[in-house]
């Protein structure tokens, strides 16, 4: 507002030409306005602006004499004055008076309130508003009221929102606008309107009484006059003296202040000690409350008092402006005198021969490195870069330790200090780039949404470790790889597998011969920003040798509370790894250590099942081998059957990689038989050439080269619809160009004259590229000609399972898979009742084996009484196959059926499989693995499955596709399952 008043008196001379009223002269010559007068030092009157001066350093003594010889020169203008006042007032005098006004129009302040005696420009939106202000102004009523806008409830009137506060006010009409406006105000005489600026001169309070009219916002008002006060008395003069000190001591020390006080007082009429106390909150800086307030107080000595205590803090803030200015001033005075003498040192010992010439690049190098990110390095970081800077410069080139600092400098200088690149946290973009690079995975994606979305909400993605865990092959690099991309981050990636050197992530110390910073920093000069996403791989495969455990130092690393100060050995500096994101793989999360995976959040990829193997091959893995076999579309045809039979026969485990190898492999003996039938998608030049300088002949057959560039450029179109990579695009236009030279050469074959040169020495050989080739199609009948004999029989070793024999479901750490659990009688008698187990079982599987038979001797008493079964047969339970270790409780229930089925000379169901641990009580047990478990049956065409009935959530979280056919069994207890498996269809649920 003060620079807006400064301002409006530069726009506006003519209006803001006044001479001081002539009611007024006799208070002129009081002892508060030559006090006051002091101010510029006895330089000219306070009052007459055309000879405003400030000088803070004039003495007293000059004071008084200068003003007791202006005396009469001011006598003089006050009588000079009271003849032309009227003419050359900025207050135009008006009919009726002012005391008349009751009634004005309402202009919101937004910013500070009007003080009398002070002009104020104010931007004026509302198009009704201003054109009352219009018409007041030509009715010669050019008065409105001027009212300060109350902050809105619950906001700090500390906290600038200038823009906001301005247009809800625009907003509000009548009633509204009434509530959001002070009491009291000024009344305003409009001196001038330019479009939507209007300049108001303050004259005196007033205070809102009621509402007259609601748009424009029109109020009755009363019109406030100070109390009556005694201007001898000692305490007012003594506050009023005490203002003007401080008025003094503020305008020495500040020009600004200075300015508003020369505009001030070449436009105020009468001074006197309530003007003085306007005169100090309205050039102040101060809060507009405390603004308001003093102008809401009619009391002179209150009002005088909030006055002083505003003057008071301007004082205390020019002398921090003060102490700010002069240190600022030292440092760069500090910084050029050094500058000065650096530069002379070097030109001293430049000409003494002290020093070379690469130690000084050096150091310039390191320098400029440095100079850029000045800003952003942390001030622990550029201490140390100046004592290594100092002690370069002190070493022999030829010592080692110059080599040691050197190298120490550029590491130092070359990380990334506080640069950070602008993530992207839109979901939709996100969700793009994992359908581009995955197939399936539908609940990994939602979580990696999720994630980027409460990113997006706080800000910022730092503070989670995510650990991607699953078989091998599933994608969990690439994964990482495709959530850099979409938050838009450098992607580095380091393997920790058999990792046991802690150095190689806490770096060496700088003593040792051929030290290296740890993998951290390494990782932060790759990639050139302090907030990449790393992806550390196989962290459930890290080892511990004799040089300590770095799965403990991995702990400093990875968690969000320690890696703000992260400390490498070789740095031996604090570098903040906070805005890092760090992105973990494991494939069996077991193997990590309990404190790291602690502070990891486990997102599982279980796999894909046939269908999904079938899109990623057809979609992904067949189009980037082909590209990168430079074999064309048109030239190969592998069909579905030949890649379910491949999927099914040889890839049976969870993830892709060995299905991509038996692609490749395919793909390259497609290459071989393409080559040996003298197929080449080479560029040719020779061809090319060959085809520029074809010209059409006279005759009419002729084929003009239009034609044949047309004809050429049809056939590329048509070419290039399918999907090939820019190599095979390029040999497209070759082959096309060997056609169409092919194609004049027939085409004119009755006209031997018609092309000069079309019987040349290559024909043969162009004849033999153009040979009609036979596309090589692979389906289910020929694939073990390319990939050779089927690795996997069909998992169903029967078609209808014998008595004694259940199919259980297994997890396995390659996905899921379907084994069949055996029992057989080997001798009978009385007592000899025993337990044989074979099949390479563990511990919890043995355990599992001598539960079941506790369990199924129980339910046969119950079933059948008479049935000594188990007392007197001595069994034989075998699980297949035998050379691979199994081990886990979930394979009880189907132990027990087993068992039961010899028992009874029963055999189960068919199409019929089940997992879940029992208790010797015959409950149910929840297993883990369900949709691993349910990939394998329905890989072995399952149709009924027995689950526990704790696992239907987890079932019903699976895709579709995932449980698409089968009829599933939700079970408590083993006599349900007993049931289901030998009489009825009890608590089924299909999808």
């Amino acid at each position: 507002m003060l620079r807006a008043a400064a301002a409006a008196a530069a726009v506006f001379p003519a209006r803001f030409t006044a001479a001081p009223a002539v009611a007024a002269a006799e208070e002129l010559r009081s002892p508060l306005l030559r006090v006051l007068g002091t101010l510029r030092g006895g330089r000219g009157s306070l009052l007459l602006g055309r000879r405003a001066r400030f000088c803070s350093n004039s003495s007293a003594s000059d004071s008084e004499a200068a003003a007791e010889a202006e005396a009469k020169a001011e006598d003089a203008a006050v009588a000079e004055g009271e003849a032309d006042g009227k003419a050359s007032s900025a207050i135009v005098p008006t009919n009726p008076k002012i005391e008349d006004y009751l009634s004005v129009v309402a202009l919101p302040l937004p910013h500070r309130p009007l003080f009398p005696g002070f002009y104020m420009p104010v931007y004026v939106k509302d198009q009704k508003l201003l054109q009352a202000l219009i018409e007041n102004r030509k009715r010669q009523a050019s008065y409105a009221g001027a009212f300060l806008v109350k902050d809105e409830e619950g906001t700090d009137p500390n906290i600038v929102t200038g823009s906001d506060s301005e247009k809800s006010i625009d907003d509000l009409k009548g009633k509204d606008l009434l509530k959001r406006l002070h009491e009291v105000g000024t009344l305003a005489q409009i001196t001038s309107i330019q479009g939507d600026q209007v300049v108001l001169l303050g004259h005196r309070r007033l205070r809102i009484t009621e509402m007259v009219e609601e748009d424009p916002l029109t109020v009755k008002v009363d019109h406030l006059k100070e109390n009556p006060y005694n201007k001898d008395d000692d305490v007012i003069k003594a506050t009023s003296f005490e203002v003007i000190s401080t008025l003094r001591e503020v305008l020495r020390a500040s020009s600004l202040w200075k300015d508003h006080v020369q505009t001030y007082t070449q436009h105020i009429g009468d001074f006197n000690y309530p003007r003085l106390a306007d005169f100090g909150a309205a050039i102040s800086g101060a809060n507009k409350l405390l603004c308001q307030e003093v102008l809401e107080e009619l009391d002179v000595y209150k009002r005088l008092k909030l006055t002083l205590e505003l003057v008071k803090k301007e004082m205390e803030i020019s002398k921090l402006q003060q102490s700010i200015a002069k240190a600022i001033e030292e440092k760069i005075s500090g910084d050029q005198r050094r500058y000065l003498l650096n530069e002379q040192l070097k030109a001293i010992k430049k000409e003494l021969g002290l020093e070379t010439d690469d130690k000084t690049a050096l150091s310039a190098k390191f320098r400029e490195r440095i100079e850029s990110k000045k800003d952003k390095c942390p001030p622990h970081v550029l201490l140390v870069i100046e004592e290594e800077l100092t002690k370069l410069q002190l070493l022999e080139a030829s010592s080692s330790e110059f080599n040691v600092t050197r190298n120490y400098l550029d590491w130092l200088t070359v990380l990334p200090w506080g640069n950070y690149s602008d993530e992207n946290f839109d979901v939709h973009h996100a969700q793009k780039i994992l359908d581009e690079d995955h197939y399936g995975l539908s609940d990994v994606k939602e979580r990696i949404l999720e994630f980027i979305a409460v990113g997006k909400l706080r800000g910022t993605s730092q503070g989670k470790i995510i650990c991607l865990s699953g078989p091998p092959g599933v994608g969990k690099t690439s994964i990482g790889r495709s959530i850099a991309r979409a938050l838009n981050r450098q992607f580095y990636r380091f393997s920790v597998g058999g990792l046991a050197d802690v150095a190689e992530i806490k770096g060496h110390r700088r003593t040792y011969v051929g030290a290296m910073p740890g993998k951290m920093v390494q990782c932060l000069k790759s990639v050139g920003t302090a907030n990449p996403l790393v992806l550390i791989d196989e962290i459930d495969k890290l080892g511990r040798g004799h040089s300590g455990d770095p799965a403990s130092a991995l702990l400093e690393l990875l968690d969000p509370e320690q890696n703000v100060n992260f400390l490498d050995h070789y740095l031996d500096v604090p570098i903040d790894l906070s805005k890092v994101l760090f992105v973990c793989t494991a494939n069996v999360i077991e193997m990590i250590p309990n404190p790291l995976l602690d502070r990891m959040e486990i997102i599982a990829i279980a796999g894909y099942i046939t269908d999904e193997k079938m899109h990623i091959a057809r979609d992904y893995l067949e189009k980037n081998t082909r590209e990168a076999c430079g074999i064309k579309p048109e030239q190969v045809e592998v069909t579905d059957a030949a890649l379910l039979a491949l999927i099914e026969n040889y890839c049976r485990e969870a993830g892709v990689r060995n299905l991509q190898k038996h692609i490749e492999k395919i793909y390259r003996k497609i290459a071989l038989q393409l080559v040996r039938q003298g197929v080449s998608n080479e560029p040719d030049k020779e061809a090319l050439s060959v085809t520029a300088n074809v010209e059409p002949s006279s005759g009419d057959g002729a084929i003009a080269k239009d034609e044949i560039l047309k004809d050429s450029a049809v056939e590329d179109a048509s070419v290039t619809n399918n999907i090939i990579n820019p190599a095979s695009e390029e040999a497209n236009e070759v082959n096309l160009a060997k056609e169409a030279v092919h194609e004049v050469h027939t085409t004119e074959a009755p006209e031997e004259n018609s092309i000069s040169e079309g019987k040349d020495t290559d024909g043969a050989k162009e004849d033999a590229v153009d040979k009609a080739i036979e596309k090589v199609v692979v389906d289910s009948s020929n694939l073990g000609d390319f990939v050779g004999k089927p690795v996997f029989q069909a998992e169903r070793i029967y078609e209808q399972t014998p008595i004694g024999v259940v199919m259980g479901l297994a997890w396995t750490a390659m996905g899921g898979s379907t084994l069949y659990i055996e029992t057989t009688k080997v001798e009978e008698g009385e007592g000899k009742g025993a337990l044989v187990l074979t099949g390479q079982l563990g511990d919890v599987m043995k355990e599992s084996a001598q539960i079941a038979q506790t369990v199924g001797r129980a339910i046969l008493l119950e079933k059948e009484p008479d049935n000594q079964f188990f007392a007197n047969s001595k069994l034989h339970l075998h699980v297949p196959a035998g050379a691979t270790p199994k081990d886990g409780p979930s394979a009880g229930c189907t132990m027990i059926t087993s068992m039961l089925s010899l028992a009874m000379g029963k055999p189960v169901k068919k199409d019929l499989a089940m997992t879940g641990e029992v208790t010797l009580t015959g409950r149910i047990l929840p297993i883990g693995g369900v949709k691993e478990k349910t990939i394998a049956a329905r890989r072995s065409a399952i149709k009924t499955l027995i689950f526990p009935a704790a696992n239907k959530r987890d079932f019903d979280e699976l895709a579709s596709n995932v449980k698409e056919g089968l009829e599933v069994h939700f079970v408590d207890t083993y006599s349900e399952i007993y049931d289901l498996a030998f009489q009825g269809d009890a608590g089924t649920e299909t999808s």
